[in-house]
């Protein structure tokens, strides 16, 4: 191979056009460790554009010309900042690197930036972070789930070399070794910590029963990937109960908000996670003294009842039962037979006395007697007004009746 200029190209050498050079390096940017990630750096060749997106670059803190990035922050973005950017301040920019490809430019597109000589700019950006995140419901504490009794899998996202794991592993182990750890390794802090931890936890959802989010304790700027918005919204996103552990018990982080339940501390959100196996042996224990008390009652229950049936079946016994039964039934039979025959006499007596009423009452009954009942054609005749001389009447006679005509009729003259 020649190595001076206008040399001819080396046989089975490759040709690129332009656009393909720069379609690789945008896919070799398409990296997720450069998306959501913070650059810390000095403000240089600093413009505000009419159209009010934000031009500048920035560069290694104290070592100007040592290396520069590209950066913009368009208006939608540059709305939200609280400062004015100069050249020279310290600043910490949070975005993502992409590339131009007309231009085969690469940049970093800012979407936050505070200023790094200010701690309470990231102060107030997690209070901008709290107030989005809580307006999308995610601190809802109705999506709270309660943590499995006795899980199986504990899932634990945080550093595999911090102390965190350490006390974790040292807390299960003590009480609930039955319980078997997956730990989903990941940064905790630094730049690009939450990418990190978000994947960590996305990585160990569903593959375990519970899960445990944290980290010893910190600062502020240590605590603070766990604050960030991708970090709360993979919480917030698990199908699995998750537990926060972020630092120490006065230490507090937007995921804690999200999380079904907040721990002071990493150990205590291992005794959370898991039940303690003395206790559970103890209430074991508990319930199997009280099952044997019961079955000890009930047994000896049964065998009073069989004790007084087999007194009950006893041959003479049952034989002196059925006589009694017997002699009962016997008297029974006895008063049944005499209340018969009283209210049989009773009926009758009624009866011969009703039938003297009805007899006492009958008209043909007088006829006995030699008196007899005259007819005519209107009905029996009740008094001599009711005949006229020449009618024709019946005489109705104990065994028979005759026909017969009235002479003569006195009015009571001679009566």
């Amino acid at each position: 191979m020649r190595g001076s200029l206008g040399s001819p190209v080396p046989f089975g050498t490759r040709i690129y056009g332009v656009s393909e050079v720069s379609g690789l390096i945008c896919d070799l940017l398409d990296d997720g460790r450069l998306h959501g990630i913070c650059v810390r750096g000095e403000v240089t060749n600093y413009k505000n554009h009419a159209s009010g997106h934000r031009y500048f670059s920035l560069s290694e803190q104290g070592g100007r010309n040592s290396a520069l990035i590209n950066c913009v922050m368009w208006r939608t973005y540059a709305a939200n900042l609280r400062f004015t950017p100069k050249d020279g301040m310290g600043v910490l920019a949070c975005g993502s690197v992409e590339v131009y490809e007309p231009q085969g430019r690469y940049q970093l597109i800012v979407r936050e930036m505070s200023q790094e000589d200010s701690p309470g700019e990231r102060h107030l950006m997690v209070e901008r972070w709290k107030r989005e995140l809580e307006a999308e419901g995610l601190f809802d504490p109705g999506r709270r789930r309660p943590l499995p009794a006795f899980p199986r899998r504990v899932g634990v996202v945080t550093s595999p070399t911090g102390a965190a794991i350490e006390d974790i592993l040292s807390v299960i182990s003590r009480r609930y070794p039955a319980a078997e750890v997956i730990l989903s390794p990941t940064a905790v802090q630094g730049e690009g910590a939450h990418v990190e931890i978000a994947g960590a936890i996305r990585r160990v959802d569903g593959i375990v029963d519970v899960i445990i989010v944290g980290r010893g304790g910190g600062s502020f700027e240590d605590l603070f990937s766990f604050n960030h918005p991708d970090v709360v919204r993979a919480v917030a996103a698990c199908r699995t109960p998750v537990i926060s552990a972020v630092g120490h018990e006065v230490d507090t982080a937007l995921c804690d908000y999200a999380a079904d339940l907040r721990a002071p501390t990493p150990s205590a959100a291992a005794e959370r996670a898991v039940p303690d196996r003395g206790e559970v042996l103890r209430d074991l224990a508990g319930h199997k003294d009280r099952m044997v008390a019961l079955l000890l009652h009930r047994l000896d229950a049964a065998g009073r009842e069989v004790d007084d049936l087999r007194a009950r079946m006893h041959p003479r016994r049952l034989e002196r039962r059925i006589h009694d039964r017997m002699q009962r039934l016997a008297e029974h039979e006895d008063l049944l037979r005499r209340a018969a025959l009283s209210r049989v006499q009773r009926e009758r007596s009624a009866l011969a006395e009703a039938r003297a009423r009805l007899e006492g009452k009958d008209p043909l009954a007088i006829l006995e007697r030699g008196y007899c009942i005259v007819e005519s054609e209107g009905g029996i005749v009740r008094s001599a007004g009711d005949l006229r001389p020449g009618e024709r009447v019946v005489l109705r006679m104990k065994d028979g009746r005759c026909r017969a005509a009235v002479e003569e009729v006195d009015y009571g003259r001679d009566v």
